[in-house]
């Protein structure tokens, strides 16, 4: 078995027999200020598994420490530093973030050498930003925000490395009693969104997979946050939004999901894929076994999400003490539902993509947003990073 003895950059691996593991386990509170957290790896003749030990001060700590090493240590202890990542989300600590919150408190991130820093994000178009200014490395964002940027920024050299939702999650959402039952009830309609809402960029993509001309809709431009509030009053005939966010919203402002229509874009024929993990032309030329290793620690996660969305869905309550964990528990089985397990993904292992459909959604993207260049999809979407497919394979 081995364990990393983490004190600030520095980090000590020792390997010892598998039946210390209980002594191990019971050794909390080395000294003030200081707690174990374990993260276990499958059984065989050794385990892997991390302690991270939090204190304030070497000193207040070196005899508890210096003893545990002690007890345990073997020629093969050595110093190693972790690679520091900063990483950004699309949006706030909610119930789809909780792989990622996961993966770091349970020492994924860290068994594979990186310390990893998770950030809130205010929507994919400034997620792909940061990675683009190189302010983060990573992030978490709509792969069509990072279509739109390559296109009118050409040879940015920003990849997604593992595709998240095989689905974009955009949806239009209106109330049964509009009598707006299937795509074609739109036109003439007055529709909400905020001017860089996924679903409403895409609307022209929709529209054309369901026949009807997107110029027949009347828009109005909101805040995100009254969005719902005014298709709740009957102000608007409709809006768009990520299902998971918009009927959860609605239902928090009273209206009853009985009462709510929900349509799905790729349930209407839109091929767009969803949000991916992103990563930097830097780190990828540079710490290719630090985006290996991220990715490697965020299949593992997501595996046990989807296996455990109740357990997974704690860590986002742990992250944001403020969050209803019901709610975000049902906003994240509700995602993981309509993007995450999908036909696609059973087949071809969560993750990965398709050459063809990644090309026809580029094309659907491009069309949609206006854009000059249509780029291609082996310069967007880097499959090399991905665990083998055995590991990625879901039922």
């Amino acid at each position: 078995m081995q364990y990393a003895l983490i004190e600030g950059e520095k980090r000590l691996e020792v390997s010892i027999e598998a039946t210390l593991w209980w002594k191990l386990s019971r050794f909390y509170g080395m000294a003030d200020g200081t707690t174990i957290a374990q993260a276990p790896v499958p059984s065989n003749s050794y385990r892997r598994a991390v302690m991270v030990v939090r204190f304030k001060g070497l000193m207040r700590v070196a005899t508890g420490a210096l003893m545990l090493v002690g007890l345990l240590a073997t020629p093969n202890t050595y110093a190693e530093e972790l690679t520091k990542l900063k990483f950004t989300l699309d949006w706030r600590f909610e119930g789809p973030a909780a792989p990622f919150l996961l993966a770091k408190a349970k020492g994924y991130f860290a068994a594979e050498g990186l310390d990893v820093t998770i950030d809130t994000g205010a929507g994919s178009a400034g997620a792909v930003t940061r990675v683009a200014t190189g302010a983060y490395e990573m992030s978490f964002a709509d792969f069509n925000a990072l279509v739109e940027y390559d296109a009118q920024n050409p040879g940015s050299k920003m990849q997604a490395v593992y595709m998240v939702y095989n689905y974009t999650p955009a949806a239009v959402v209106s109330l049964k009693k509009s009598g707006i039952a299937k795509p074609a009830d739109l036109v003439g309609k007055t529709l909400a969104a905020p001017v860089f809402d996924a679903g409403r960029k895409a609307f022209p993509a929709f529209a054309k997979s369901n026949k009807f001309d997107p110029a027949s809709v009347k828009w109005q431009s909101v805040d995100p946050a009254i969005r719902e509030n005014l298709l709740a009053r009957g102000d608007v005939d409709a809006i768009t939004g990520f299902s998971f966010t918009s009927v959860l919203n609605l239902e928090a402002r009273g209206v009853k999901e009985s009462d709510i229509n929900v349509m799905l874009y790729n349930n209407y024929n839109v091929e767009l894929y969803g949000n991916a993990i992103i990563a930097s032309p830097k780190i990828i030329a540079e710490k290719p076994k630090a985006v290996e290793g991220f990715v490697r620690a965020f299949n593992k996660a997501l595996k046990e999400t989807i296996a455990n969305p109740d357990a997974a869905a704690s860590y986002v309550k742990a992250t944001e003490p403020l969050v209803d964990l019901a709610l975000e528990t049902r906003r994240l089985k509700m995602a993981l539902n309509a993007v995450v397990i999908t036909p696609e993904a059973k087949a071809n292992g969560l993750g990965a993509v398709t050459e063809d459909r990644m090309q026809r959604s580029i094309a659907e993207t491009a069309a949609a947003y206006n854009l000059a260049k249509i780029p291609s999809g082996k310069e967007l979407f880097n499959p090399a990073f991905l665990p083998p497919k055995a590991d990625r394979m879901i039922k």
